[in-house]
């Protein structure tokens, strides 16, 4: 399954599309030089508690994507975190409800940090 994401650093606007290869994954970033294919170490689902969605880098909360009572499935944007003023999305970590936000907009937050709980 590809995805592309629109990211913006110093004004500069970015095409990121990210393969999904089955067991390995391959990101392809343009940048203004041209066109990098990077590995992606893919995260391992022991990692992450099953009902919780962790933080994967300390910042702000830009935005939270979800309310309360809303169902996900595995994969959807739930929250957006901003670091060194790139926003990056976090994602549903398995397929349910959202039945508790642990963070708001405009929250320091740490990696690792439990951003909400998907029941």
């Amino acid at each position: 399954m590809e995805r592309t994401f629109r990211i913006t650093v110093e004004n500069s606007v970015y095409t990121v599309t990210v393969d999904d290869l089955g067991s390995g994954a391959v990101q392809t970033q343009a940048v203004a030089s041209g066109i990098i294919h990077a590995p992606v170490a893919p995260v391992a689902e022991t990692a992450l508690s099953p009902e919780n969605v962790k933080c994967r880098l300390g910042g702000v909360v830009d935005s939270i994507e979800v309310i309360v009572g809303q169902s996900v499935n595995k994969g959807d944007k739930v929250v957006v975190i901003e670091a060194m003023k790139m926003k990056t999305p976090m994602f549903a970590t398995r397929s349910g409800v959202v039945s508790g936000i642990a963070v708001k907009a405009g929250q320091k937050i740490d990696t690792g940090q439990v951003l909400l709980t998907i029941a």
